[in-house]
């Protein structure tokens, strides 16, 4: 099953993501020819350039095959796709905020501190960034 974003011509945001079948490469053309829209096919599976997969425990990890990446993150409403790049890249969160060219992601100018975990392995705290500070804000959890 494939997944493919419908892309405004004049904005280049996603305006809607369908579910389809890959059969061959040729489908994003196809769709686009039929309906008249730009269609791009992404990756459910892909986050900032790096293609996951589910492995014996349950836990999200890089897939051996990272070849399945495709287009550096899966698109969402809102989502510019990125023609130079071949890429779709989120909304920015923040102005300070920049985009990593190697991942398509937005980063922080600060990078976020390494979380504390109790000894049960659960965190006890957690970080929001605060605009006008600049910096991250530590939030305790109980």
């Amino acid at each position: 099953m494939s997944h493919f974003a419908k892309i405004d011509p004049e904005t280049n945001l996603v305006t809607f993501v369908t579910v389809g079948r890959q059969e061959d490469d040729g489908k994003e053309l196809e769709l686009s020819e039929r309906t008249g829209d730009i269609y791009k096919q992404t990756s459910y599976n892909t986050y900032a350039g790096v293609h996951y997969t589910t492995n014996d425990e349950g836990e999200y990890v890089p897939s051996a095959d990272q070849s399945k990446a495709l287009r550096f993150n899966y698109a969402a409403i809102g989502y510019t796709y990125d023609e130079a790049r071949d890429a779709f890249v989120p909304p920015k969160p923040f102005d300070s905020w920049v985009l990593d060219e190697t991942t398509c992601d937005w980063v922080a100018p600060i990078p976020m501190p390494a979380l504390e975990y109790d000894e049960t392995g659960e965190a006890v705290e957690s970080y929001e960034w605060d605009e006008a500070e600049g910096d991250w804000v530590v939030e305790v959890i109980e």
